[in-house]
């Protein structure tokens, strides 16, 4: 004990017993420090956590595809596939048969990201096939998708779904139960956002959110008042990215009959750009041209 007290002592023979006093700063220092760190890394592993821009090779592309209890994966090997189909890289086909057999996954994410996936490729006759069944999806956001990929492949079978991309969007109670309104008529909201709680009679609340983005329109119940299942709530306005998409999809395989649909889109629409009511006149001319022909 005596030998490792002598290790500690200064080399100028003072007492030993003042070295945790003099130590009590330079902890807190190193506290404060690793604190410090661990906040400036947190935004850092979420962000990289989220980010899909990271480079995989083929082997991780492969791994990430069929990882089956990881969905963000998939959606980062998917996301890198279509950027390497934008460059012109045909080595991703050696993945199509797995990028198919997530068209029909049970996570609605993967099935989304899949149908944009697919219309990267027209040439491709199993993507065309798989594009066909996504229109009839249960999800909005899967059925937009497929449809606008279909119009890459000439194919105008998903126009009735471009037209619903133009109309305000119905959302259903997912459950029975008492109404908690949140948000407000006017409140614009992206999909996910929670627009309400609903009291089941099990007395548990149950999160209620929105499947598409866009702007509140109508709040169909009162504050209070019990809901059934599926039973209409909310009305949304399309959001603007989405009308720029179907607008865009239409001018290629719209019809006559579509043009009613459209025609709202011309004048000048609160929330939405110029750039929108200039697609719109587009999209008509181009109908009509058609038409004439």
């Amino acid at each position: 004990m005596s030998d490792l007290i002598e290790d500690k002592s200064s080399a100028d023979g003072s007492s030993p017993t003042a070295d945790p006093i003099k130590k009590k700063p330079r902890l807190s220092m190193i506290i404060i420090l690793i604190i410090a760190w661990v906040v400036t890394l947190m935004p850092f592993l979420f962000w990289r956590a989220t980010w899909f821009g990271g480079k995989l090779n083929n082997q991780q592309t492969a791994r990430y595809l069929s990882d089956n209890q990881h969905p963000r994966n998939a959606q980062h090997a998917l996301a890198q596939i279509s950027d390497r189909l934008s460059r012109g890289d045909r080595s991703v086909e050696q993945f199509y048969p797995q990028v198919l057999k997530l068209a029909d996954s049970p996570v609605m994410e993967l099935r989304m990201t899949t149908a944009w996936v697919m219309g990267q490729d027209n040439s491709y006759a199993p993507f065309h096939t798989s594009l066909l069944k996504g229109l009839a999806d249960p999800q909005a956001l899967v059925r937009w998708n497929a449809a606008l990929a279909l119009v890459r492949f000439g194919d105008a079978a998903g126009r009735p779904v471009l037209i619903e991309m133009l109309r305000p969007f119905k959302v259903t109670a997912p459950t029975a139960g008492i109404f908690k309104e949140r948000l407000k008529v006017g409140d614009r909201v992206n999909r996910g956002t929670l627009l309400a709680r609903i009291e089941t009679p099990s007395n548990q609340t149950e999160e209620f959110r929105s499947p598409v983005p866009g702007q509140i329109q109508t709040i169909l119940p009162q504050n209070g008042s019990t809901l059934t299942k599926d039973q209409a709530v909310f009305s949304l306005l399309p959001d603007e990215k989405n009308v720029w998409e179907a607008l865009r999809g239409l001018y290629l395989v719209g019809l006559p009959e579509d043009l009613s649909a459209i025609e709202p889109y011309t004048r000048s629409t609160p929330g939405l750009s110029s750039r929108i009511s200039e697609q719109a006149r587009q999209t008509i001319e181009s109908i009509q041209r058609r038409a004439g022909k």
